[in-house]
């Protein structure tokens, strides 16, 4: 993990690119590093709506480009303000399917100034894949988000 950590910092610490782009190759390079990285994705709170809007990501379509507060597990986040882990999607009430293929998801909130701004969002077509250390980094890379945005 420490040299996805590095290769994170090196795209976050870019001054060629702007931050859709940072966030974009982000979204790369889990998907490319991580096999059991099945959809990788930001959303965001939608300015004063109780609602997030899709951002960058690399996966499959979806239909969810935007999720009310409370609705799904990035909703739940939204609302929240904390790390959820799914390891089976089918054992939770408040799902949004985004893929037959999804077994598993993680939600990391990014947090600035207080406040919840926006989330990444991973699918997984593997039951319960993510390790402690999965979870320590993504917590890791919103906190690096949270300072460029």
């Amino acid at each position: 993990m420490s040299e996805i950590k590095k290769r994170l910092s090196s795209i976050l610490e870019s001054p060629t690119h702007n931050t859709e782009a940072k966030l974009q190759k982000i979204c790369q390079l889990l998907d490319q590093e991580i096999p059991y990285f099945n959809w990788t994705g930001f959303y965001f709170k939608n300015g004063d709506k109780e609602e997030l809007i899709l951002g960058p990501y690399v996966g499959a379509e979806t239909d969810h480009t935007v999720i009310p507060f409370g609705k799904g597990i990035c909703g739940q986040v939204a609302v929240s303000n904390e790390t959820f882990v799914v390891p089976d999607v089918h054992e939770q009430d408040n799902y949004l399917s985004c893929s037959i293929d999804t077994k598993a998801e993680i939600v990391v909130p990014i947090i600035k100034n207080g406040e919840n701004i926006g989330q990444i969002d991973i699918d997984s077509h593997t039951l319960n894949p993510f390790t402690a250390e999965d979870r320590e980094m993504l917590e890791w890379l919103c906190d690096e988000i949270a300072k460029i945005i």
